[in-house]
């Protein structure tokens, strides 16, 4: 009688994927997802949600994704197409594409940034890359 009907695109909302302190990957992670990493990846995310780099975690890699915050160390290409929160205990070395940009005092922030001039959400493929 009364059927689920599938919401396009917020069956993910409110759902954080989450990878624990002690955990170290080596891929490529795609989600449409919120995600939060405490632990190490070395490779690439991409997601239409928005990650979290805790103080204990570290990416080396790109990173492509709607919103960031970061407490943690990054090394690589990030673009951000929202707003990307840097607190006072991050580390970030590389290239910075965002569309908005806070950083905390005492942020080691080493990169070049560039500001977007029009946000879109990440578009997921096929082969896991992300594009505008």
């Amino acid at each position: 009688m009364f059927e689920k009907v599938k919401k396009n695109g917020t069956e993910q909302l409110g759902k954080t994927n989450r990878i624990v302190e002690g955990t170290s990957i080596v891929g490529d992670i795609v989600s449409k997802a919120d995600f939060r990493l405490d632990g190490e990846l070395i490779g690439n995310f991409t997601s239409q949600g928005k990650i979290v780099i805790g103080a204990k975690g570290v990416i080396k890699g790109e990173i492509i994704c709607n919103n960031a915050d970061i407490e943690g160390e990054f090394h690589g290409k990030i673009k951000v197409l929202e707003t990307l929160n840097i607190k006072s205990t991050a580390q970030i070395h590389g290239e910075v594409a965002v569309g908005k940009l806070s950083i905390e005092p005492g942020a080691d922030f080493t990169a070049t940034c560039t500001m977007l001039a029009h946000s879109n959400t990440v578009i997921m493929l096929e082969d896991g890359k992300g594009a505008e």
